[in-house]
């Protein structure tokens, strides 16, 4: 069965730009393209993919992927090696979920975290530039926009957005599971709280830009 780009960006939860940009840079080419010029993809492609998107959450940049994935290598071994990284990255999230929730905690209560426990899991500013990379890279290439600039990242600053974000979108599933549509009046509330939030540290957005990234 071949999909089209729309229906592999569907499925595969990315956007068509982005599959345009993997045709355009050799990193996953269409197993055929249409007489009229559509883009279609068979099993294969779809599998390389998987394969793409599974290095990208393990921070590795485009170009490393495209090395990693020349001559067509054994996807058992690729998968093995995959599951690896990935208990291992799992592994230091679970530090760093722990370190976000005694965040909250502190601040709720009004105490300062202890030193030691303030960097667990993101021990350096270098960790949290690490695990950003991949993200900085998505946006310089679609949009040309330099995420990391020469700002300092302040990790305990960073634990708290990233508590925040998690928060905002555990809620927006919850919402969206129960039935929820996109302009319901809890839904519309919970974005203004978000919102309201990351202007208060520092990132100005308007709710229509925020709609736009979404």
């Amino acid at each position: 069965m071949l999909y089209t780009v729309k229906e592999v960006a569907e499925l595969s939860k990315v956007t068509v730009k982005l599959l345009h940009h993997y045709h355009r840079i050799g990193l996953l080419i269409p197993t055929e393209i249409s007489g009229a010029g559509y883009r279609l993809y068979g099993t294969e492609a779809l599998e390389r993919l998987q394969q793409i998107l599974l290095y990208r959450e393990l921070d590795f940049t485009l170009e490393q992927i495209k090395e990693l994935l020349q001559g067509n290598p054994d996807r058992s071994t690729i998968l093995e090696e995959q599951e690896k990284r990935i208990q291992q990255r799992k592994q230091r999230l679970e530090r760093i979920i722990e370190t976000l929730h005694k965040t909250k905690t502190s601040r709720e209560r009004g105490e300062p975290m202890e030193d030691k426990e303030l960097f667990k899991g993101f021990e350096r500013e270098e960790d949290w530039k690490a695990a950003l990379q991949e993200q900085n890279e998505y946006l310089k290439e679609t949009y040309d926009y330099e995420l990391l600039d020469s700002a300092p990242v302040e990790p305990q600053h960073m634990n708290e957005i990233a508590l925040e974000g998690a928060a905002f979108m555990t809620s927006m599933a919850d919402g969206l599971r129960t039935g929820r549509k996109h302009n319901d009046v809890a839904v519309a509330a919970l974005i203004g709280r978000h919102l309201e939030f990351l202007k208060e540290h520092g990132h100005q957005i308007s709710a229509e830009d925020f709609a736009a990234q979404a």
